[in-house]
């Protein structure tokens, strides 16, 4: 919003428009004990030149993709975004619009909406999806809530491999709504414990939501923990935080999720300090009802003209609120038109190139590290472009590095304290063999 100037003259006639002598009067109901009597300590005010001096400076403190070498994922991917997505999502009758409640002046909106969702559902598998969610971690919450809603059951397993910062999310819609919110231990493989699956799921488990590929980048097993999760009758969900994996592997919906919720991040959308993203939701048709936000559909007008509609909208706006089927008032419309088109930019080849170009570069990384004196593997299931090593005094060595413009990986302790000095590394397309050389020489020098 612009800024509004607010003379002295002005304010004495607002004041005087309302009937009131003074400023002071307006907050009469404030306590006279805890009202601020003396002036802000703001600095003095600054010409609009020596505020983009300040502004430039202070951002010359931040570590960046342009800047720096970068070895980071953990559900925030560096992929390369091709000028032409940002040039066409940035026009203005994208950039400036707004929800499309009046079908007949919104059309190129409702148009791109769908188009995401057609994008979603051929990299997912899946038979519909949603308009998009704030990110994935609110996807995956609102599978939660999807899931008790199906099923009316209310204790769910959740793996101990997602996205710490999803199962975060989706533990307060848990806890919110009385659910049991039960932790799955991963294995010595780095996948979820089907022995931890077998020993809790029952009769009473609404749904089992795994992640894959994994936090730690590994590729789960979902033929055989789908097998189990509906032979007891419960939902199976699938949570992708890194969408170019499915250019490479079998989509969830090939191993019959009900639900599969993510982030599409990695196509069109900057890794910009954790967001703003565009997740999604997308369900079996006959969960359609269930679905939370909004769905678009394609019909045609009474001149057989093809057009774009809303189909349904089963948010508390519309309905009575103790009916909807979540409180999620909008979608990431901009950014979802973003990812959808990088994704067609690239068309099924490039998407799959791309993914292929993923797994080479983080294998031969890998490789490269296991090379070091005092390098380990952790994890010995097959991984996509994230991978785990341990590293001696491994914070240091980050710190190291960061000195010399390198954003070595993830530090795992901070969510997993049993992983002490075990270090979440990420290896894209972005990533140049000139870049991958440099890490390992540097490597060996910080960790004699």
């Amino acid at each position: 919003m612009d800024f509004v100037l607010n003379t002295k003259e002005q304010q004495k006639e607002m004041l005087g428009a309302i009937g009131i002598g003074s400023i002071d009067a307006l907050f009469r109901d404030v306590p006279e004990k805890i009202r601020l009597k003396a002036q802000l300590n703001i600095p003095q005010s600054l010409s609009e030149q020596e505020v983009k001096a300040l502004l430039v400076g202070l951002s010359l403190k931040n570590a960046s993709t342009a800047t720096h070498s970068y070895f980071l994922g953990a559900g925030a991917y560096n992929h390369f975004i091709p000028s032409a997505v940002w040039f066409l999502a940035g026009r203005s009758e994208f950039y400036t619009a707004y929800t499309p409640y009046q079908p007949e002046i919104s059309q190129g909106m409702l148009q791109s909406i769908f188009e995401w969702q057609t994008v979603i559902c051929e990299l997912t598998g899946m038979d519909v999806c949603n308009a998009s969610t704030y990110d994935g971690s609110e996807a995956l919450a609102e599978a939660v809530m999807m899931a008790k809603n199906i099923t009316r059951k209310k204790k769910l397993l959740v793996s101990g491999a997602i996205n710490p910062e999803y199962r975060a999310v989706a533990r307060t819609y848990a806890n919110a709504n009385s659910l049991e919110f039960v932790e799955l231990d991963f294995g010595s493989d780095g996948r979820t414990s089907q022995k931890e699956i077998s020993q809790h799921l029952g009769a009473d488990v609404a749904a089992v939501l795994v992640q894959s590929p994994n936090y730690f980048g590994c590729i789960e097993d979902l033929a055989s923990i789908e097998k189990e999760v509906h032979s007891k009758g419960a939902l199976f969900v699938v949570a992708v935080s890194e969408l170019v994996s499915t250019g490479m592997l079998r989509p969830p919906g090939d191993f019959n999720a009900d639900i599969v919720v993510g982030d599409a991040q990695s196509f069109g959308i900057p890794v910009s300090f954790g967001g703003p993203y565009a997740g999604f939701v997308a369900v079996n048709e006959k969960f359609t009802r269930n679905i939370p936000g909004r769905l678009v559909g394609e019909t045609v007008d009474l001149d057989g003209k093809k057009g774009y509609i809303m189909t349904l909208q089963a948010r508390e706006q519309h309905i009575r609120r103790e009916k909807a089927t979540s409180n999620l008032c909008t979608n990431q419309a901009l950014f979802a038109l973003a990812a959808t088109i990088h994704i067609s930019l690239l068309g099924k080849t490039g998407v799959k190139g791309l993914a292929e170009l993923n797994v080479q570069k983080s294998h031969f990384l890998k490789q490269q590290l296991l090379r070091i004196e005092g390098v380990t593997e952790i994890f010995s299931a097959p991984h996509f472009n994230e991978f785990v090593v341990k590293i001696k005094d491994a914070k240091n060595v980050q710190e190291k590095l960061a000195k010399k413009n390198i954003i070595f990986g993830h530090l795992l302790e901070n969510d997993y304290p049993n992983l002490k000095d075990c270090v979440l590394l990420c290896c894209t397309e972005t990533n140049s063999r000139v870049e991958i050389d440099r890490l390992i020489n540097e490597l060996r020098v910080v960790m004699k």
